[in-house]
């Protein structure tokens, strides 16, 4: 039976207002499943309505089977026949019974991301599509966002008419793809709710049906709803309007997933007789990180007004460091979590790391490996398993001694080559009978009669890799990575994708072409072998820990609707978070608004101690970029920090380490001393170790351009310097851009071509 005693006044509205639509504004942390679980309960004890005709709708699997669980704690009999379910879920079941007035067959089979990338792959073929050009990743990724909005291929042709040919091979592929999949009789995830929204219109007899059985409605993290979701909710919820949903404006974050915000901003509008009740009691956090919170999504103008408050104690100010560079900012979060631990009584499962791209892992794991932390990383993969830095590093095991069979195999056919799996095969088994390593068949592949014509597609890799070993000892480590980058056409390929995934994965790239320069600045005696052999520690940490208590290395996408006592907000730098393309992009203030959501979400997920942290200068792609302070750092009041941008004493000791040769970038530095480095390491860790050499002249090299100039910026094309501002660290450029308008960006970042 429901205790309703135990829910605050707001709580309580919202478990009392069963009647017509509701919108719960569900602060952060502020008890929201709760509130929904006790309204669910308070309908079949107090209200009388059947269990069967009560729907609850979530996003995740995890999250419907906890909210199930929670009501058939509180409810005694009955709680079994709600349908507790996520979008697809609820779609897949109403198919399956009706898909049938669409065409297709109600035995369907559900395509995965493997299924649709082999479908449209063969669909390029078939229309004869340049996938050099139009990647079957961005092909599903257009196809998927015009899904989200409802745009049929036929809506999809008429628009693509009128705006060039680019968007005509789309259509055609859009066009073809669904066909296929209708021949197939299958449908992909977008599908599911797609079709179910075109069933309920096309079919008034079939959505009756559903409006009758689902008479309350209620929908979780309404605000990370698409419009295609918005249209199915909205058509089960049009007879008896009896529809909650429950969301936080401020914490909607998956905009690149087709998310609509205008879907809980505007529900008022769709619905002017809601009620509108709102949970600001936060039960998570000290006063103070809420306090900061507020200040920060304050700045939002497209926000429903609310403001969190809590009982809970004020707790101690928010730890603020702006470092030198990324090394000291992962020193001090590796020194401060085991003081943490070995002073303060905190378990490593009490503390979170969290940045804004999966990129930023790559030094805490490294660091944490050093230090002995144990960590695990939350909603990705460790960074040297991740696809990207595994091909690339199996292609600098090759060119090591090509010893390790796998790594070849591997790469063989990474880019595709045309070299199939029948070859890969008797390659091998050519390779067992002489005895000799899979790399080595390969250069006698003219030798192996069953492989046929095939020996001509691999004799340009077995040339490359030999080109690539001719070069150890006369290139870098560094180099040597980039030229195989530029060979394979890695990079080039993941550009032409134009997919969130593939600028995830070219981030991740950059990471490690990074850890590249710091190995060669750092070890006494740098060699390719050197290099792997450290990567290799580090990648097997994963296979070392067990144990559940560990710190929890996450993005700050992947870290909502979780807490912790003790979190690290690091990267906190204009143009890492906010993200570089967010300044720029052609809609920058809902991309810095979509940005600041996400501060928003990271500062809410600590409860007692918030520790936020930059650097001065970051290695990006290998080379130092200098950095100004978030401008969500500086939206929230000093009385709230504690800490100072860096401490006097190892400014000296840094100015001092400092020994310039020729000025600019490239200057020469001593060696400096940390007061971080042995600390964390261990003893007889170099106290230089991870530094970069070249981290510090406040010397600028001068612009090849000037006021006046025409130039050309990669993403806007060409445009006219209107003005040049010169900064601290670098230099702001202002640029009318012929047709992308005007744009101020720093030097460094824009890398502008004079003309």
């Amino acid at each position: 039976m429901g205790d309703y005693d135990t829910l605050n006044e707001p709580q309580r509205q919202a478990v009392l207002q069963t009647e017509g639509p509701v919108l719960i504004l569900a602060g952060a942390g502020s008890g929201k499943t709760r509130a929904l679980t006790y309204r669910t309960a308070y309908l079949i004890e107090e209200k009388g309505v059947s269990p069967y005709q009560i729907m609850a709708i979530t996003f995740t699997n995890k999250a419907a089977s906890e909210m199930r669980e929670r009501i058939q704690r509180i409810v005694e009999y009955g709680a079994e026949g709600i349908w507790v379910t996520t979008f697809h879920s609820t779609c897949v079941r109403i198919l399956r019974r009706f898909i049938d007035r669409l065409g297709f067959d109600t035995s369907f089979t559900i395509y995965d991301a493997d299924d649709q990338k082999a479908l449209m792959k063969e669909i390029c073929k078939r229309l004869d599509i340049d996938t050099k050009k139009y990647k079957e990743r961005m092909l599903l990724s257009e196809i998927s966002s015009a899904k989200d909005e409802m745009i049929g291929p036929e809506e999809f042709a008429k628009k693509a008419m009128e705006e060039g040919f680019g968007r005509q091979t789309l259509a055609k592929a859009y066009i073809e793809y669904q066909k296929a999949l209708k021949r197939n009789n299958a449908l992909d995830f977008d599908d599911l709710i797609y079709y179910a929204v075109r069933l309920f219109q096309a079919e008034p007899e079939v959505l009756s049906h559903y409006q009758e059985r689902f008479r309350y409605i209620m929908v979780d993290e309404y605000q990370d709803t698409n419009t295609a979701q918005f249209q199915l909710i909205h058509l089960l919820a049009k007879k008896y309007k009896n529809l909650c949903v429950v969301g936080d404006d401020d914490q909607s974050i998956y905009r690149f997933r087709g998310a609509n915000i205008y879907n809980i901003l505007n529900f008022e509008n769709y619905f002017p007789e809601a009620t509108v009740i709102k949970l600001e009691q936060n039960y998570r956090s000290t006063q103070t990180i809420l306090e900061a919170a507020n200040q920060v999504i304050a700045n939002n103008r497209s926000r429903k007004e609310k403001r969190l408050w809590t009982a809970n104690d004020k707790g101690e100010k928010i730890a603020f460091h702006q470092f030198e560079t990324g090394f000291d900012e992962v020193d001090y979060a590796a020194r401060d979590i085991m003081e943490k631990v070995y002073q303060q009584g905190y378990g490593y499962r009490d503390c979170a790391v969290l940045y804004r791209t999966n990129a930023q892992s790559r030094l805490f794991e490294e660091k944490f490996v050093a230090s002995n932390i144990p960590y695990k990383i939350v909603g990705g993969v460790n960074f040297y398993a991740r696809k990207e830095i595994k091909d690339l590093l199996c292609y600098l095991k090759t060119i090591d001694n090509a010893s390790d069979d796998l790594a070849v195999m591997r790469i063989i056919n990474v880019p595709k080559r045309g070299i199939g799996a029948t070859t890969v095969s008797r390659v091998q088994e050519y390779a067992v009978s002489q005895e000799i390593s899979f790399y080595d068949a390969l250069k006698a592949a003219e030798e192996i009669g069953s492989i046929g014509r095939a020996s001509a597609k691999i004799h340009p890799f077995v040339l490359l890799i030999q080109s690539m070993r001719s070069k150890l000892g006369l290139i870098g480590v560094k180099e040597l990575l980039e030229e195989v980058i530029e060979a394979t056409g890695y990079v080039k390929d993941l550009k032409a994708e134009g997919t969130d995934e593939a600028e995830a994965r070219i981030e991740n790239i950059d990471e490690l072409i990074s850890k590249a320069a710091s190995y060669e600045e750092t070890a006494e005696e740098p060699t390719l072998g050197g290099f792997l052999e450290e990567v290799a520690l580090v990648a097997d940490i994963d296979g070392l820990e067990s144990d559940a208590n560990y710190v929890v290395l996450m993005t700050l996408h992947s870290a909502k609707g979780l807490e912790f006592p003790n979190v690290y907000l690091v990267g906190m730098e204009d143009g890492l978070f906010p993200s570089y393309r967010s300044i720029v992009s052609d809609t920058p203030i809902e991309d810095i608004e979509e940005e600041r959501r996400l501060a928003y979400v990271g500062i809410t997920r600590a409860k007692e101690h918030l520790s936020i942290t930059g650097a001065k200068q970051r290695m990006i792609r290998g080379d130092v970029q200098y950095n100004k302070v978030s401008r969500f750092v500086r939206e929230i009041s000093s009385d709230l920090m504690d800490g100072q941008t860096k401490q006097p004493e190892k400014a000296k000791e840094e100015k001092a380490a400092l020994e310039p040769m020729s000025g600019g970038r490239n200057a020469r530095v001593k060696k400096p001393v940390s007061p971080y480095a042995n600390k964390a390491y261990g003893a007889g860790y170099p106290a230089w170790r991870g530094e970069p050499k070249n981290f510090g002249t406040a010397k600028k090299e001068p612009l090849e351009y000037q006021a006046g100039d025409r130039v050309r910026h990669i993403k806007f094309g060409e445009g006219t310097v209107s003005l040049i501002v010169e900064g601290g660290r670098d230099y702001e450029v202002t640029v009318e851009f012929d047709s992308a308008g005007t744009k101020k960006m720093f030097a460094a970042f824009a890398k502008l071509k004079k003309l």
